[in-house]
């Protein structure tokens, strides 16, 4: 294993101790990565050599690898600069080289970038910087300013009066002032901490459903404004309906400067204190002020993306119908309903058009066909998007269900988010090149039943529709980390090698998206997998792909009845020795694990944790750990907006999960919206703490408004009232009890053994 190359042991420690996570563990990671080990990879099968350190940790020293790596080729950088300008004192060089902050080296380096022509540049070409240098140093001496300036006169240097020269050398303090790497720090944590966000309607702006009306004059702390307000202000100036600054009291920052550069008084001191407040107000509130928008942003981002991360990782991971039949339904009115029959596998074996909407002709030819493709091919369940004419299309199935009594069939609405962007993509082109778009939707509806995974990763994240300000978001760090969720939760399920799409075998640890289609190529050349050793056939995959692969790859009924688990190819010799020890072929043991509570671990040659991996594994082998699947149940007399009425109680899908609150389905083509405090009788902090995106929910309606297309929903308004505790009595004091009275009271309220 390689060792955490380029990064100083003080460094290492760092991050160890902000991540909190033992250096052994983390030197460990560092040097599987740079072997290329995938993230799931590590999780799942090298807990030995990190103590069995999870993905959420493994993915932020991956982050911080990545920071600190960039902040080190950058420090470099810097250092060449410096010493190239014959600058580079041992003093500055060690602070250059001790710090671990990136705003910080950009400090250190300021004073020694390439500038622009400035005042101060100006002033020192008119020979002013000694002038600057007497202010600054602050000694008195032979020599005052009023016998020391008018020294400077130079008309040809365009220095007229001693008052000028004065000037100029202001402006030169003013920008060793605004280069200061200390000072800098201290601004921005003054900023950071006292700071106010102020946003107010931009003149002329035109705001028609006055999205942002709340932010025509507001007013927030930059310390605690949430990330959501943030982005919502951030829009506004975007759409130019806002603007906004960060306002800071200029006495407070001038008297943070004062404290630094002041050290005491003399006839330089008038000059200083003008020197300050031009630094100030010229150049440093400007430059801070852009920092502090800047981390705001990044704050906003980072926070943004997680709750898409977390609303997209519940997403992939809804419970599947598993390998039914389904008849998908992508509803419509006037343009008819395209649906479409996918068998167990997900392949597309019929597709038609319907019109129930339009007359009673259509109804009755809409029941006929319906009816001829359930029986043709064995339909057990109907799938119809949540689009337009969803409920009406609903109202339309389960009448038909109820008319013909058909209780095998079960009809469900799905999400159909993103399934118009997967309908028009190269993805759908190179599956379906010959069918209509709409049909493609319909094919995808019906899928997305069956798996929500396996078709959900067709389509791009950002269009699925779970996301807080999206498009607002640093898009590369976005799809950097919605790819890392996609890649977390199709490592966890497990792919089936035989069955799969090159789309999701992207996605398994070590593959890529070539190699994926290679795997394809291969088993429609040659065949189904009878075994993991025949991936190394394929073309690009070699030892090290292999290694990251193979434990996240299924086969059913193959050669080898492990392949169908979890365990890695390189531990099937610790099942073999535990088959061993029992006497029992290995297919006994896994169709009956029950046998494994008689093995002596003692005996085996296997790390704890990976041992505990692998005996829960064959107890539970190819388990799916997503949840069972279960349907919503929509109201059947609500279809449209107009049909909320409040103080219904309805039942609805959790679509999207936010820092203000969570948005539910339910039913009427607009999601309401349940506020963080309507969520739970409890205080939480976090909506995500209440629930989460796919999860079936009851609410109450607590206002429906059909013009701004607004429903404001509760679930706290069903749950019962929270307990309060009872209100007690003042009492007299009592006795104090001794030491022992207090251990043996809390032995046995805490049980203590």
């Amino acid at each position: 294993m390689s060792d955490a190359k380029s990064l100083s042991p003080e460094i290492l420690l760092h991050i160890s101790q902000s991540l909190n996570l033992p250096l052994h563990g983390l030197v460990a990671v560092i040097g599987l990565l740079d072997e290329g080990g995938t993230v799931p990879f590590i999780a799942r099968y090298r807990k030995e050599a990190t103590g069995n350190l999870d993905e959420v940790q493994i993915r932020d020293i991956e982050e911080k690898l990545a920071y600190f790596r960039e902040l080190e080729e950058r420090r470099a950088t810097i250092l060449a600069s410096i010493a190239e300008q014959g600058k580079l004192t041992d003093a500055l060089k060690a602070r250059i080289e001790g710090t671990l902050d990136k705003s910080e080296l950009e400090d250190l380096y300021l004073p020694y970038k390439p500038k622009r022509r400035t005042k101060a540049t100006m002033a020192r070409e008119k020979g002013l910087e000694p002038l600057a240098q007497y202010l600054w140093a602050q000694q008195a001496g032979v020599e005052t300013l009023e016998t020391l300036a008018p020294t400077f006169v130079n008309v040809e240097l365009g220095v007229a009066t001693a008052d000028e020269a004065l000037e100029g050398a202001r402006h030169i303090v003013a920008e060793w002032i605004s280069e200061s790497a200390d000072l800098r720090k201290a601004l921005r944590q003054l900023m950071f901490d006292e700071g106010i966000v102020i946003s107010r309607k931009a003149l002329d702006a035109k705001d028609e459903q006055e999205k942002f009306k709340m932010y025509y004059e507001y007013k927030e702390p930059v310390k605690t404004i949430p990330s959501h307000r943030m982005l919502a202000i951030r829009r506004g100036e975007s759409e130019n309906v806002l603007y906004f600054l960060i306002e800071l009291e200029a006495q407070r920052s001038i008297g943070v400067i004062q404290s630094h550069v002041l050290r005491q008084r003399g006839d330089w001191t008038r000059h200083l204190e003008l020197a300050i407040e031009d630094a100030w107000t010229r150049l440093l509130n400007s430059s801070i002020q852009a920092e502090i928008r800047f981390e705001l942003k990044q704050r906003s981002d980072t926070e943004a993306i997680q709750v898409f991360r977390d609303n997209l990782y519940h997403l992939l991971l809804a419970p599947p119908a598993g390998p039914i039949s389904v008849l998908g339904i992508d509803p419509g009115l006037r343009t008819g309903c395209k649906i479409a029959v996918v068998d167990e596998t997900g392949k597309m074996l019929a597709h038609d058009v319907i019109y129930p909407h339009t007359s009673k002709h259509g109804v009755v030819e809409a029941n006929h066909k319906i009816e001829a493709l359930l029986r043709q091919h064995n339909v057990r369940a109907i799938a119809i998007g949540n689009g337009t004419a969803s409920r009406e299309t609903d109202a339309f199935v389960r009448e038909f269900l109820r008319e013909k009594q058909i209780q095998d069939i079960f009809s469900v609405t799905v999400s159909e988010s993103g399934a118009s962007v997967y309908s028009a993509s190269d993805i759908a082109r190179q599956e379906f090149p010959d069918l209509d778009l709409t049909v493609r939707g319909a094919i995808s509806i019906a899928r997305r039943l069956q798996d929500p995974l396996s078709e959900l990763v067709k389509v791009d994240p950002k269009s699925i529709g779970v996301g807080q300000y999206q498009h607002d978001v640093d898009q590369r760090q976005l799809q950097e980390s919605l790819e890392n969720v996609i890649e977390s939760c199709v490592n966890r399920v497990g792919v089936d090698l035989n069955t799969s799409s090159w789309t999701l075998l992207r996605y398994v640890a070590g593959v890529t998206e070539r190699t994926a289609i290679n795997i394809v190529n291969h088993r429609n050349q040659n065949g189904r997998f009878r075994s993991r050793t025949q991936l190394m056939e394929v073309s690009g995959i070699g030892p090290k792909t292999f290694e990251q692969a193979a434990g996240f790859l299924r086969i059913r009924n193959g050669d080898n009845p492990l392949d169908m688990t979890a365990v890695h190819p390189e531990s099937y010799s610790v099942v073999e020795q535990i088959a061993e020890s029992l006497q029992t072929p290995i297919d006994e043991v896994i169709r009956n694990p029950q046998v494994l509570e008689k093995i002596d671990r003692n005996q085996l040659s296997a790390g704890t944790f990976t041992l505990n991996d692998i005996l829960e594994e064959l107890c539970k082998p190819g388990r799916d750990p997503r949840d069972k699947f279960v349907a919503p149940s929509f109201h059947e007399g609500v279809k449209e907006i107009s049909d909320v009425q409040v103080g219904m109680v309805l039942e609805g899908v959790v679509t999207n999960v936010t820092k203000f609150g969570a948005f539910v389905d339910i039913g009427v083509h607009q999601d309401g919206l349940v506020h963080i405090s309507e969520l739970s009788n409890r205080f939480i902090k976090e909506p995500s703490e209440a629930v989460k995106a796919g999860q079936i929910v009851k609410v109450k309606v607590l206002s429906a408004d059909a013009r701004t297309k607004r429903i404001s929903l509760s679930m706290k308004a069903l749950m019962e009232p929270a307990e309060r505790p009872a209100v007690k009595m003042k009492q007299p004091p009592k006795p104090q009890a001794t030491l022992n009275e207090k251990l043996a009271t809390l032995s046995t309220k805490w049980k203590v053994r």
